[in-house]
């Protein structure tokens, strides 16, 4: 058995620098808190517990920008996941993470153990699972790592989902260079609840009994929080031990114990939380720091699948499957009991006690003594430096960018094979997105929907974030990334309700890096406060950096929107011949971080468009008034490649051909102007429907049987068949992966 370092060993060698503590941070450790050096277990733990990924130290001061509150919200940050109020007690509750760097490394296992990660964090709180959403990045489609890449981690995706029973219903997927050695994988999950339901992960009433349950602890997933808080140099060995394996089978019994435990036996249990990054130390450290009390806990008692496991090893592990719940002393054997009947292990292995402090102890020696805060809230705070990248002046400075379009239907078909714009029907029809058959709108449209049984509501729930936008301007392209998920929900019927998001970044340790993070947030949290979306969990994924280089600053947004009435979901897909189209919005010459300037140019400059939040929120209100009202046959948000994509993305659902007159430069149907929809509605309802929209809506055209699309601009025409178009776009991403 190998001999760990001993305490001045570690301090001499620095060991607790290569699991990514400062000088600084050590000297706090052993000087300020323990008075005295830590020993291997104990650095370790608080190597874990100190990590970006669970202590947020770099992030704190940015995450506080955020709104967080409002009369929706049941829960906010700090638990598993948030929840908000759908009324007639019950609430949604949701929460989105990232498994970038395990992804990286090990695709399959890294995106599957994402999913099954994000699950537990909502069955935890009391809810069911009902939906899962993925957001992803890759590189360019045309090497043979990206390829692989892409390839696995929907797999991963799928794999998990599938088996465990829970729909995979939307996402988002795109590409560009700067993913290449940090692919982002990020995923969502949405649950219900009855408001008596509701749990907490918190350790509380002295003598009470904490119980490890679940699948056993291996050796898989150790470092993990401290993986996830470094940067990637290539050549370099990456940790494949930091990443975890899963087994959905296992999960779904855990799920099914869990809630079994909370909807039956509520009395006996006090608080629950899932075993994720760092595993058992996070959970149980968390769970007493919030309750304000101390934990012991026995090691010898831990299931163990492998032998000779190290207490530091068992409190790092990140193995799958786990929960730690605190239960009434006394009813150990009903807790037991029950989980035997799932054929899972339930055991006691510590208890809570009243001195704040965290001990660990294994084969009757004390291993670990120390403050549990210390571990859980006292990790220090950074703000860090800030300054504006170059590329911002250098970008203000350019002249703008307008595409030439010699011949505006070539330029659409080639538009349409972008692999971001391109259909991803290759990747959603691996996942199952019926299962439970709530489902009503499936992948492709806006949003997803799914019905709340037994009412006559739906929730309508979208990933979404355009990191190119960001990249010329984080605050404004922050604004963007929530009023984008907020059009998607509005054009299915919904009214925003709140948002969860992923923060992916580059080092917060450089002052360009943390520039964009802070900026961003800016934008965000502005965005939430119009929409009246407030932040309610979420994480943050630093250091999404390859050899230096960082990815574009990319916080996806996770968005649920109530559908108040099932009669008012709403699809993008044109209906029927004779419907009438319209555009709301007005269209400027607006490319720069467009799919056309990327195109043409192979890469993103300049400075990004104007936006106002005030005319977005007004076309959304108008939007979804008129659905509301019955108005509306046909609803899609105006983003990637401007007008002329949506309108045939439109056409494409149902294979409708459009005529469409637009008095503007041929150019212009591919600029991405925020704020817009285009929306077809039955002739017999255009008068009270323009009535209703003022001058905010513009007829341009109608949807015709004849199969082909006509898009008329100034002195060109877009003519090409909706059967041949809908191929090029449905075949861009299966003949690249080919």
């Amino acid at each position: 058995m190998k001999v760990e370092p001993t305490a001045e060993e570690i301090k001499e060698q620095r060991i607790y620098a290569s699991w990514g503590l400062s000088d600084a941070e050590y000297q706090m450790i052993s000087e300020e808190i323990l008075g005295r050096l830590p020993n291997y277990t104990e650095t370790g733990l608080f190597s874990v517990m100190w990590s970006e990924h669970c202590s947020y130290k770099n992030s704190k001061p940015v995450l506080r920008k955020f709104p967080t509150s409002g009369t929706q919200v049941l829960q906010g940050p700090g638990e598993g996941a948030g929840i908000i109020d759908i009324g007639d007690g019950q609430a949604v509750v949701f929460k989105a993470e990232s498994h970038n760097h395990p992804s990286a490394v090990e695709p399959y296992e890294g995106a599957a153990t994402g999913v099954g990660g994000i699950i537990r964090d909502i069955f935890s709180m009391g809810a069911r699972p009902i939906a899962l959403l993925d957001s992803l990045r890759f590189g360019e489609l045309n090497t043979s790592r990206t390829k692989y890449l892409l390839e696995e981690i929907v797999a991963g995706i799928s794999g998990y989902g599938n088996c465990i029973g829970i729909p995979t219903v939307g996402g988002e997927v795109a590409f560009d260079a700067c993913y290449e050695g940090n692919p982002l994988v990020n995923a969502m999950c949405v649950g219900l609840i009855d408001h008596k339901d509701i749990q907490k992960g918190q350790a509380k009433g002295v003598g009470n009994s904490i119980m490890y349950v679940g699948a056993k602890t291996g050796r898989d997933g150790i470092h993990g929080a401290t993986f996830a808080s470094e940067e990637f140099v290539e050549g370099e060995e990456q940790q494949r031990s930091a990443v975890q394996v899963g087994d959905p089978f296992m999960e779904k019994l855990l799920l099914e114990a869990c809630l079994e435990l909370i909807l039956e036996h509520s009395d006996l249990l006090v608080g629950i939380q899932d075993m994720g990054a760092a595993g058992l130390v996070s959970s149980s450290s968390e769970m007493a720091s919030k309750a304000g009390t101390g934990l012991k806990l026995y090691l010898d008692d831990v299931p163990q699948r492998e032998t000779g496991m190290t207490p530091y090893e068992m409190m790092l592990s990140e193995s799958q499957e786990r929960m730690l719940i605190c239960v009434e002393k006394g009813h150990e054997a009903e807790v037991i009991e029950l989980f035997d009947r799932y054929e899972l292990d339930a055991v006691t292995i510590g208890k809570v006690t009243d001195d704040g402090l965290y001990r660990l102890y294994h084969q009757g020696i004390e291993v670990a003594n120390l403050p549990v805060d210390a571990l859980a809230e006292d990790a220090p705070v950074y703000e860090n430096a800030r300054q504006v990248p170059i590329r911002i002046k250098e970008f203000a400075e350019m002249e703008k960018f307008i595409p030439e379009v010699e011949n505006a239907t070539e330029t659409l078909l080639a538009l349409l094979k972008q692999p971001t714009i391109a259909s991803k029907k290759m990747i959603y029809e691996t996942y199952d997105s019926q299962v439970r058959t709530n489902t009503v709108v499936r992948p492709g449209s806006d949003a997803a929907v799914l019905r709340v049984r037994g009412t006559k509501k739906a929730l309508a729930m979208t990933t979404d974030c355009n990191a190119r936008y960001l990249y010329l301007n984080p605050e404004i392209g922050g604004q963007i990334a929530v009023a984008e998920a907020a059009r998607n929900i509005v054009a299915s019927g919904g009214r925003p309700l709140a948002i969860t998001d992923c923060l992916n970044y580059g080092s917060p340790e450089k002052p360009e890096g943390f520039w964009e993070l802070w900026t961003s947030a800016d934008g965000i949290a502005e965005a939430c406060r119009t929409f009246d979306t407030p932040v309610i969990s979420g994480n943050v994924s630093m250091y999404n950096e390859t050899n230096g280089k960082a990815i574009y600053p990319t916080p996806m947004i996770g968005m649920v929107g109530l559908i108040e009435d099932l009669a008012h979901i709403t699809t993008q897909g044109f209906k029927q011949a004779g419907d009438l189209i319209y555009v709301i919005g007005k269209t400027e010459a607006d490319f720069h971080g467009s799919e056309i300037q990327k195109m043409q140019k192979n890469k993103i400059e300049g400075s990004l468009m104007d936006f106002d939040l005030k005319t977005e929120k007004y076309h959304q209100d108008l939007v979804l008034s008129a659905i509301k009202a019955g108005l509306v046959a046909s609803a899609h948000d105006c983003s990637e490649g401007g007008l002329a994509i949506a309108l045939a993305e439109a056409a494409f659902t149902n294979e409708l051909g459009i005529e469409v007159s637009l008095a503007m430069p041929p150019e212009h149907l591919f600029a991405e102007t925020q704020s817009r929809f285009v929306i077809s509605i039955r002739p017999d309802n255009q008068s009270i429907f323009e009535h209703l929209m003022g001058n905010g809506a513009q007829q341009v055209g109608k949807v015709t049987d004849s199969k082909i699309l006509k898009i008329i601009a100034e002195g060109q025409t877009i003519e090409v068949e909706t059967v041949q178009a809908k191929e090029v776009w449905e075949e861009a991403i299966p003949c690249l992966m080919k």
